[in-house]
């Protein structure tokens, strides 16, 4: 079921779709950036395919790419019971994709973890901030850059007297 829809995407989104594969039956979708947000809408609300839940958003750092940087989405149909994984290439010091905030609302944590972790703007996200370190944290810590023997400097709280 899931090769058909790849070859929906591809009718649908012509060049917008970079590549698409099928390994071990994980079918997948790279696409440009520039159309993820009406790629990831027509995935939600085209009967057949249905694709109501964002299982997982993750980011990863190739740092030997020209697009060092991909945003993975895993997506399942509740009702058709099927999966499909898209990508999307970024390039740069300063990574940026649109948020999908507004087509799966799981999103939110996902992307603010891709974010904290390896500097991944969403555009538009709602409440872009760090989620898993504080504030002062310098740099993101799962990018392949990040110096392995660094150690931040941990805020202390305030006295309560």
């Amino acid at each position: 079921m899931s090769q058909a829809i790849l070859e929906q995407l591809r009718a649908r989104f012509g060049e917008a779709i970079i590549e698409t594969h099928n390994f071990r039956g994980d079918e997948t979708a790279i696409v440009r950036r520039e159309q993820i947000v009406p790629l990831c809408q027509w995935l939600k609300a085209t009967p057949g395919i249905e694709c109501n839940m964002l299982i997982d958003l993750c980011g990863v750092d190739y740092s030997e790419r020209a697009e060092r940087f991909e945003v993975v989405y895993h997506l399942y149909s509740t009702t058709q019971k099927h999966r499909v994984r898209v990508k999307v290439r970024l390039a740069g010091e300063a990574p940026q994709v649109d948020s999908v905030v507004a087509v799966w609302p799981a999103a939110n944590w996902f992307e603010r973890e891709a974010f904290d972790l390896f500097g991944i703007t969403f555009v538009g996200h709602p409440h872009l901030k760090r989620l898993l370190t504080f504030d002062e944290f310098e740099g993101h810590p799962l990018r392949k850059d990040y110096p392995v023997n660094r150690r931040p400097k941990i805020p202390t709280p305030d006295p309560l007297m």
